[in-house]
């Protein structure tokens, strides 16, 4: 009797702390701090993500048995990595064997969801002496919506609902794409080819394909490296950036872009460059606006720690976001106008296609030409045909 108490209270104990590891593993602390160096850069964004209360299984695995399985068979593979220090740095984007969108994002997110047209609101400011405030005011053509009540329309037209679009990359971020194709509702097949490009019809058959989903543009949905240039908008904006300051805006993102072997050494440049340039260029401010300057470096350095990890060679130019085309050629990868197809059809870019401006504004004073809602760039350009954002902004110091 003795013994059989005692096998079952060891069997107990095995249970409970064969469920407990079992908990920790799937924890989001397993994930983001045990491997903490390596996992540094995706636990750090993670925390200042839109998903922050979304844990880490919920989309890398999610539910059932069996990707439960090839999880644990890759954390494998993956523990060896950490331990004989074999993992790649950065760590390699897009993950090639996460699980399809569809089973993942799908279980929160309905695809067949109506947004219309969503009102999105844009604060820069310029890298001026005055951080010149300028906003936009834009309609965004979201869209979407299921075809058994009608047309799917807007960014969400992609969505594989009434139409299916499949692509191939020539390269590994899936940031090159030579050939789209486009099936609609009626089983109608559409082909398009980058004008100049090496890659030929004839390769199409040859080449692997990828049937897009919602990662495809929705590709850091939560590990976002955010650019230099829009976190201290950002940071203005909140007033945690004292507008004041002379080239406040251009100064900040000059050190933040910057290259630094460790964050020490960052955390050291950022307080020497930020206090000398106003002890130089403006002596007097540096002695009335001490107090603003201070919290000018700690401000910044806290924009370095959340966005920029130099120990994993990771910042906003190794991880691109395809959800826009300002920093990033995202949209324009296929809506470039040099997508065509075989009869001629262009795959559109106008502006209009998906956002509608409804206002901008310098300096607090609307700046809309009175002749339509067309985008009218601070500097004169000309004319902007065929110029992308991306020709200029980086997302850093050389904006």
């Amino acid at each position: 009797m003795h013994v059989s108490c005692g096998f079952v209270h060891f069997l107990f104990a095995s249970t409970f702390g064969s469920y407990q590891a079992y908990e920790f593993t799937e924890s989001t602390t397993f994930c983001g701090e045990t491997c903490h160096s390596v996992m540094h850069p995706e636990f750090a964004a993670y925390q200042n993500s839109p998903h922050a209360r979304v844990g880490c299984v919920g989309c890398h695995v999610g539910p059932g048995a069996g990707w439960y399985v090839r999880s644990k068979l890759s954390g494998a593979y993956q523990l060896y990595a950490v331990l004989f220090n074999k993992y790649p740095k950065p760590i390699k984007t897009p993950v090639e064997s996460l699980r399809p969108a569809q089973e993942t994002c799908e279980q929160c997110h309905w695809p067949e969801k109506f947004f219309g047209a969503q009102l999105k609101v844009f604060n820069h400011f310029a890298s001026d002496e005055a951080n010149t405030p300028r906003q936009i005011r834009m309609l965004i053509n979201t869209g979407g919506g299921s075809d058994k009540f009608g047309s799917v329309t807007g960014i969400h037209w992609h969505m594989n609902i009434a139409n299916e679009i499949t692509y191939i990359s020539s390269d590994d971020q899936r940031q090159v794409i030579p050939w789209v194709q486009s099936k609609d509702r009626s089983g109608q097949i559409t082909e398009y080819f980058l004008k100049d490009s090496a890659f030929k019809p004839e390769d199409v058959a040859k080449t692997a394909k990828r049937r897009m989903d919602c990662v495809d543009c929705h590709n850091r949905p939560t590990h976002v490296y955010v650019p230099p240039d829009r976190s201290v908008d950002e940071s203005l904006q909140a007033g945690r950036l004292d507008r004041t300051l002379p080239f406040i805006k251009q100064q900040a993102v000059q050190v933040l872009s910057k290259s630094y072997a460790s964050t020490p050494e960052a955390m050291n440049g950022i307080a020497t460059e930020l206090v000398n340039y106003y002890r130089t260029t403006y002596p007097d401010r540096a002695t009335k606006q001490e107090a603003s300057i201070k919290a000018a470096v700690t401000e910044v350095q806290r924009i370095f720690t959340v966005s920029i990890f130099p120990e994993m060679k990771v910042d906003w130019r190794t991880h691109p976001d395809n959800l826009s085309h300002y920093y990033y050629t995202g949209c324009f990868r296929c809506h470039d106008g040099q997508h065509v197809s075989r009869e001629g059809k262009i795959v559109r870019n106008e502006c209009n296609v998906c956002h509608t401006i409804l206002d901008q504004s310098e300096g607090g004073i609307s700046v809309m030409p009175v002749e339509g809602k067309a985008f009218k760039h601070p500097v004169d350009l000309g004319d902007m045909r065929g110029i992308k954002c991306t020709d200029c902004h980086l997302g850093g110091g050389s904006n």
